[in-house]
Parts: C-alpha cells; structure tokens; sequence
C-alpha cells in the first residue's frame, strides 16, 4: 500500500528522465470502446487515439477521451466536444519538452474548460453540460472533470483509484459553502406548503450541479473551473472506465470493474452499460468508455493477482508529489509498482489554479490572456491575483494576467459582480 512510511516520493521530472534512460521501457498500447443507450440524446464522446505533437526534443503521441453529459439540451455537450480540446492546447507553449507539457498540461486543461463556457454562453444558449475529459501520454494520465460524469482506474495490481470530483450539491458539502458564498442559494425543489423533494439544487435555476460548462441561465456561481488530477502508471498498466451518471447511479466501482474482467475494452463497455440497465433500467442516458493502458504484447485486459479492500482507503493509495528539485533525487529509484500521484487540484479560484508552481519561465506570456490566449496591450491586463483576500506583493510584471473580459467572468463566478439571472428549472 502506498501508506508505507518507507515509500519514496518521485518528482515528475526524474519519472520521465528515467524512462528515457531505460530503453527498454516501451511506449503503452492504448485500446478502448465505448457503449450506451440513450434516453434523452444528451450524452457525447469524444475519441482520439494516437494525436501527435512535434517536440524539440522528438514527436510524441498522446490519446484524449472525453465524455459530455448535457442537460436542458444537447448544445452544450456539443460544443464542448468540438472545441474544449484545442482550446486546451492553445493554452500550452509551443516550446515545451515532454516533461514540461506534462506540468502545464493541468494549468492549461483550467484554461481549456473556462475559455470553452465562456465562448459558449456568448451564443445565448441555455444548455449546459458534465465533462470528464482524459489525456494520456506514456504512461501518465490527466483527468478534468466538472459534474458527477467519473473516471475510474484500476491499476494492474487491483487498486481502485478516483481520478474525478463529483459536483452534485447532495454530496459536496466544500462546493454548497462555496455556491453560497458567492451569492447562489441551495435548497430542495419546494412543492408549496413547505414540503421539500428532491435532491439540493442551486437556486435560481435549480441545477444539481455546483460545476459544468454552459448554464447560462443558473448564474455564474455554477463554475467551469475542473477538479484536475494527475497521476502516472507503473510499466504494469491499467483500466479507466469512464461513464456518465446513468451507469455510477445504478454501479458502484467496484460492481462495474468486476463484471467486466478479464474482457476487452470493446466487450467491456457494453458489458457495463447492460449491467447498469439492469439494475434500475434506462432512466437517463447511460454512457461508457473503457481504456485499457498496456504494455506492448500483453494480455488486452488487466487480471489483479488479488483484490484489496478500497473502502475508504482510495486517497491513502495514492505516493504524493513531491516539491524538490530533481537534483537532489537518488538515481537509485526503481521503478515504482504503484500508481503515483503527480497532481491534484480542485479549488474554483483561478488565482489559485492559473498560478504556476513550476518553473516555466513562459508558461503565461507576459501579453496573452491566460484564458482566452488573446493579445493584451502593455498595461491593460490585468492579473489573475487582483482582488484576492490575501493579495501577495505584486510587481507590474507578476501574472498571469487576464484580458477584461476573462476578468469580468472571473468576478462573476467568485460573486464580485452582479449577474442577470433568468430563473428556470433542469432536470440535470
């Protein structure tokens, strides 16, 4: 278990300088499938294997999985699954090497997600939608998530790990505090009389939801900004099924994984779909994604020498990220047969998530948006920590910096401004 005390901690950095000293160490086969039933239209996919990207230091590859859950309509999800990946990649410097991508990748992911619902709702659409979007490269996966659609891995040794947030408001005490906090009020749906039913919901508006992209009409304390988590495989592989409600309401992890072992990802998918219908029926759009993350010429599905309890454990399975520098690493390390956590953030303040712990001298260029990727004038951005309640000392150079109007919707989703809100109901 990774709660050993003689358990060592890996930067990134020393991670992947390692593979590149082993030659030995191959790139994963990635294989997946998909399956779902639908009952309203509102759920997407997106699948993208073997995306290449040209490196000063060589061409990579690297695999996105994406799932789009809409409610109160389907151009959510649907513009979402068009554009949140390149407004992602825009987000990232052109002059990275691996390593340094790979570091930025969640700051930009942060970038993605609110550039995308920003655009969005210019269109005066009142949709929205769930996103669990997952990026792999080699063997590290990335997941954003905002909603309650989850991505779930199981390692070659039988963990079982939670790579997404669940946004509901029935759950999530941190994000009712938060919603009220900026203006929004959480309360059941109220039948008259004073009878209450129903999940918590977000009012006005009445979104189960304290996170997503679109909504337009519930107000803007309902944010984009994605619970990010990072972490990297051992050579060994995985499993990550990715679903939307539809299959989590009806399965826990454990349930799902299990009826599909030892299947491939096509089969699999299926599999799992038609043991959530049968559980409690098609009562919403029911979606899934299995990929499997293997080494070269192995089996196409992990089989766990033995299952371990996870009950209660799933955060404690994770070896933390570690803050030193690489130089000061043992070139000793072995390769470590656990899954190791790289990163992992979920605060909606993007002072908090634009910052940059790593070094990446132009990670946020002086006069680009942080956000937008816009082009702003000496002096008129404005930084990303302006406004903050404990506002470090900051010099005319420190960012990142935002344009206006990506300032404009930062104030409005920590409740600094006030918002036009029409008041209507969904059945999210």
């Amino acid at each position: 278990m990774s709660t050993k005390s003689e358990h060592q901690t890996v930067p990134l950095s020393v991670l992947l300088k390692r593979e590149l000293m082993i030659e030995k160490i191959e790139k994963p086969e990635i294989v997946h499938g998909q399956a779902g039933q639908s009952k309203k239209g509102e759920d997407f996919t997106l699948l993208k294997a073997e995306c290449q990207r040209m490196m000063g230091d060589g061409v990579y590859t690297y695999s996105v999985y994406g799932l789009f859950d809409g409610h109160n309509g389907s151009a959510a999800a649907i513009y979402s699954k068009e554009n949140l990946l390149n407004n992602v990649l825009s987000a990232i410097p052109p002059d990275l090497n691996r390593d340094e991508w790979l570091a930025a990748l969640p700051r930009a992911l942060v970038a993605g997600f609110v550039k995308t619902d920003k655009d969005f709702q210019q269109k005066g659409q009142k949709s929205g939608t769930t996103v669990t979007f997952v990026i792999i490269e080699g063997w590290v996966v990335t997941v954003a998530s905002v909603g309650d659609s989850r991505c779930v891995l199981e390692s070659s040794e039988g963990e079982i790990y939670y790579l997404s947030a669940d946004h509901r408001l029935e759950t999530n005490e941190e994000e009712r505090v938060r919603i009220t906090s900026s203006g929004g009020e959480v309360g059941r749906l109220n039948t008259g009389g004073g009878a209450e039913v129903g999940p918590l919901r977000c009012w006005p508006g009445g979104l189960c939801l304290s996170r997503s992209i679109g909504d337009m009409d519930i107000g803007e304390f309902v944010v984009p900004v994605p619970y990010v988590k990072q972490v990297k495989l051992s050579t060994a592989g995985g499993r990550l099924v990715i679903c939307s409600d539809g299959v989590w309401d009806s399965l826990p992890a454990e349930v799902a994984l299990d009826c599909c072992r030892g299947m491939s990802p096509e089969s699999a998918a299926p599999q799992i779909v038609k043991e959530a219908l049968q559980a409690k029926g098609l009562r919403d759009d029911t979606t899934c994604i299995v990929v499997d993350i293997l080494p070269q010429e192995k089996p196409p599905a992990p089989v766990p020498h033995q299952k371990k309890p996870v009950k209660g454990m799933l955060k404690a399975m994770f070896r933390k990220k570690s803050s030193e520098s690489s130089s000061y690493i043992d070139k000793e390390y072995l390769e470590p047969d656990v899954v190791v956590e790289l990163y992992e953030e979920g605060s909606a303040m993007l002072s908090e998530r634009l910052d940059t712990k790593y070094p990446l001298c132009n990670m946020f260029k002086l006069f680009i948006c942080a956000v937008c990727q816009v082009e702003i004038k000496p002096g008129e951005g404005i930084s990303v920590h302006e406004g903050a309640p404990n506002p470090r000392k900051l010099r005319p150079w420190d960012g990142p910096f935002l344009c206006s109007s990506c300032q404009e919707k930062k104030e409005a989703m920590e409740g600094k401004r006030s918002l036009d809100r029409l008041s209507s109901g969904s059945d999210e």
